[in-house]
């Protein structure tokens, strides 16, 4: 058997053991795809820089959020349709956090019950993310769900006025209805243990959609088509964060933030968090790297409520870079959803050890015995030329970060 050894091994055996439909759901981004490369490209231009002769014989790369105790600092992001995977897989993930000990964030888009998460990780800190679609009452029905069963945070998600195009899944005929080719079909034969538990747990359904417990209402094929491709209610504005307040009484995060000033504006209407995000490339194609988005932003912030990040995180040196550059944690999605296609619970269980034991080698080689020492020194922020050239063009700073060390500086003249 070939060995797991780090995340891109998990991808690999992944993409043998799923259907090119499902797997392709999981991995892919929207139009060219250059955003979700671009998430890789500029986390692996960031050399870090070791400090030695440092006392780190004491390792603690655990972290203290909204008074919860996190092993290590990341979580686990929300992730929709998972049941693709694996079915029962939200609940899955979820029994993987609670014994890695770090938080699960369920999505709206999740195949399990918000309830039923609660009981496969009774111990688990569990947040609940929030997708707000025309019919606001939705919404409303599962932040009161999340309350009574005990979900610690809000996470609203705000970056999908529309969805991305995603071209990958448009090829296979991955909408609502569900419109499969004959090549989809065939290929799905050539997975049998994929189409057995298929088979024996049923087609994924967005579970939390229906109103209550025993409540068997179908939903509508409207309100499905609007999940599955993150169409959302372009009505939501800041203000709307008041009328959230009214239903969670929680820590309130937002979730799909890459500009300083709407991090001022989290900020100035009560937020509790900020997630800097560009939905793992599958949203505006043209977006930012999440790591480059965020030092301006935590900047803009200072301190003043807890930046975390997503977007491209396969190693400990990645968590690494974004804690130096302001994140207090960051969000892990396709990484763990690797580990659960290729076995399980103990799959997924596995990839967060391995990021878990990445970070701390990581920060004992660069002389960091905790995750608050961590700083900008240890990043090297000039951007190797051929980034740059990779990528067409450079980047130029934000306008908050004008005449200070930016991850893509402007080229010197020849």
């Amino acid at each position: 058997m070939t060995l797991l050894l780090n995340v891109e091994d998990y991808r690999c055996r992944a993409r043998r053991v799923l259907p090119r439909l499902v797997f392709d759901y999981v991995d892919g981004g929207a139009e060219d795809e250059r955003c979700l490369r671009r998430n890789r490209d500029a986390l692996e231009a960031l050399p870090l820089i070791p400090e030695c002769l440092r006392d780190t014989h004491a390792m603690d790369i655990g972290i203290e959020l909204f008074d919860r105790r996190w092993r290590a600092p990341f979580a686990v992001a929300p992730i929709g349709l998972a049941g693709l995977v694996r079915p029962r897989a939200d609940a899955l993930l979820a029994s993987a956090a609670q014994a890695a000990r770090v938080p699960f964030i369920l999505s709206t888009a999740s195949n399990t019950r918000i309830e039923d998460v609660r009981t496969a990780a009774p111990d688990a800190t569990l947040w609940m993310q929030l997708y707000v679609m025309g019919e606001r009452a939705i919404a409303e029905r599962i932040v009161r769900r999340a309350r009574a069963a005990n979900f610690e945070a809000l996470v609203l998600t705000v970056d999908v006025p529309v969805g991305g195009l995603r071209e990958r899944d448009l090829r296979h005929g991955f909408r609502v209805p569900m419109r499969l080719t004959p090549g989809t079909v065939f290929d799905m034969a050539r997975h049998p243990a994929w189409l057995l538990r298929l088979a024996r747990g049923g087609m994924p359904q967005f579970a939390n959609l229906l109103p209550d417990e025993d409540d068997d209402a179908p939903v509508s094929a409207q309100t499905q088509a609007a999940l599955l491709s993150r169409s959302m209610d372009r009505t939501l504005t800041w203000e709307s964060l008041a009328w959230l307040r009214k239903l969670w009484d929680g820590p309130l995060l937002v979730k799909g933030l890459l500009g300083a000033e709407d991090a001022r504006r989290a900020v100035r209407h009560g937020a509790d968090g900020i997630v800097v995000s560009n939905h793992g490339g599958r949203q505006l194609d043209a977006a930012p790297a999440s790591i480059a988005a965020l030092p301006a932003i935590a900047d803009a912030v200072g301190g003043r409520i807890p930046v975390l990040m997503d977007g491209g995180i396969r190693r400990g040196s990645d968590v690494v870079k974004a804690l130096a550059l302001g994140a207090r944690a960051v969000l892990v999605g396709r990484a763990p959803v690797y580990g659960l296609a290729c076995d399980g619970e103990r799959g997924a269980l596995s990839v967060l050890q391995l990021l878990a034991q990445e970070t701390e080698r990581t920060m004992t080689l660069l002389g960091a015995a905790h995750a608050r020492e961590l700083g900008p020194r240890h990043v090297d922020l000039r951007a190797p030329r051929s980034l740059d050239e990779q990528n067409g063009l450079a980047q130029r700073p934000p306008e908050s970060t004008r005449g200070k060390p930016s991850i893509y500086p402007a080229r010197a003249p020849a």
